[in-house]
C-alpha cells in the first residue's frame, strides 16, 4: 500500500507539544510498517514554511524516514484539484460563507492522492472527504482505525 501524506501530520510529529504529536507518530509507524510513503511537492513547500525549518532539515527527515517526494504533478493531478477546490467554493458560497479559506494546496495533495489511487494520511478528513469522495482516508488512525481497512 502506498500512503501519502499530509502536512499536517508531519507539523504535528515535529512539534512534541501538539496534542496530535503521540497520534501523528504512531499513525506514521503503522502505516509505514505495512507499506510505502510518500508527499507530494505541495507538501514539501507547505513543510519548508513553518519557523525553523530548512530545506535541508526536511530532506534530511524525509530520507531518515524513507519517505519519498513525488515532484511530478501532471495535468491529471491539476485538474482533478482545479475541480475540487471548485465545488468547494461552491458549497461555501451557498452556506453563504465568505471567500473560500482553504488554499489550493490542500485540493493538490488530495488531488495527488486521489489520481495516484494512494491511501491520505491526514488530520484533516472532512475536507478531503468532500472533495474527492473515492479516496480513502486514513485519519491520523483514530478511533483505532486499521490502515488496512478501507
Amino acid at each position: 500500500m502506498i500512503t501519502a501524506i499530509d502536512s499536517n501530520v508531519l507539523i504535528a510529529l515535529w512539534n512534541s507539544s501538539d496534542a496530535l504529536n503521540s497520534r501523528a507518530q504512531n499513525a506514521l509507524d503503522d502505516v509505514a510498517a505495512i507499506g510505502t510513503l510518500v508527499i507530494c511537492g505541495a507538501v514539501f513547500a507547505e513543510l519548508l514554511g513553518y519557523q525553523g525549518r530548512t530545506e535541508k532539515m526536511v530532506e534530511t527527515f524525509l530520507n531518515n524516514t524513507e519517505i519519498a517526494i513525488d515532484w511530478v504533478i501532471d495535468e491529471k493531478i491539476w485538474r482533478s484539484a482545479a475541480k475540487a477546490n471548485h465545488g468547494y467554493s461552491v458549497r461555501r458560497r451557498k452556506q453563504k460563507q465568505p471567500e473560500p479559506k482553504r488554499l489550493v494546496t490542500d485540493f493538490i495533495v488530495g488531488a495527488h492522492a486521489n489520481e495516484h489511487g494512494y491511501a491520505l494520511l491526514t488530520f484533516d478528513n472532512r475536507i478531503f472527504k468532500a472533495a474527492f469522495p473515492r479516496l480513502r482516508i486514513l485519519k491520523g488512525l483514530d478511533d483505532r482505525q486499521s490502515p488496512t481497512k478501507s
